[in-house]
């Protein structure tokens, strides 16, 4: 009995865990932020509740500009209830696959790492719900398709649980 135990609860364990940017090392091809995030793009997304449930959809130009290690992604988003937003992103690529970034509407400072096709970083962003701020943790995942796609997921937290979903495409214009 007591290695059944042991035995479902290590499969608990395992099922709960998230996977880490390293196991992506070996996957093609690289995602290279200051490659992929240069010039215009364009993204299509959803926002799900925490039900999965559609809430939103929206549409963002992208234009990306690097000096160096140094980038500028300014985002303008268009949801489908006509609501606009702008997000800037300030970046700075550390070395080695490593990334921290500021935005406008981002608390404190995002930090992330590439490895192979997968990008992920982890922030705090400041939402309206009900006309009244939110700060929320997004937990986002970003994997390289081909040199012009990009599939971005991003689980929004709250208290430690998941309250809700960011999947969107982006595309390379240019």
């Amino acid at each position: 009995m007591k290695m059944w135990f042991v035995v479902c609860f290590g499969w608990l364990l395992s099922a709960c865990s998230s996977p880490n940017i390293e196991d992506y090392r070996d996957t093609s091809p690289s995602l290279v932020l200051n490659q992929f995030f240069s010039g215009n793009l364009i993204a299509h997304g959803v926002v799900l509740d925490i039900n999965g449930k559609l809430t939103r959809r929206f549409t963002a130009t992208i234009k990306g500009t690097w000096n160096g290690e140094q980038g500028v992604l300014d985002e303008q988003f268009l949801y489908d209830d006509g609501e606009q937003d702008v997000r800037v992103w300030e970046l700075t690529h550390l070395g080695e696959g490593e990334y921290k970034g500021t935005a406008n509407d981002v608390i404190g400072v995002a930090t992330g790492q590439t490895s192979g096709a997968a990008f992920y970083w982890k922030y705090q962003l400041e939402i309206e719900v009900d006309g009244k701020p939110l700060v929320v943790t997004l937990d986002d995942w970003m994997y390289l398709i081909d040199d012009k796609n990009l599939i971005n997921r991003s689980k929004i937290i709250k208290y430690g649980l998941e309250v809700g979903e960011v999947i969107l495409t982006i595309r390379k214009l240019d």
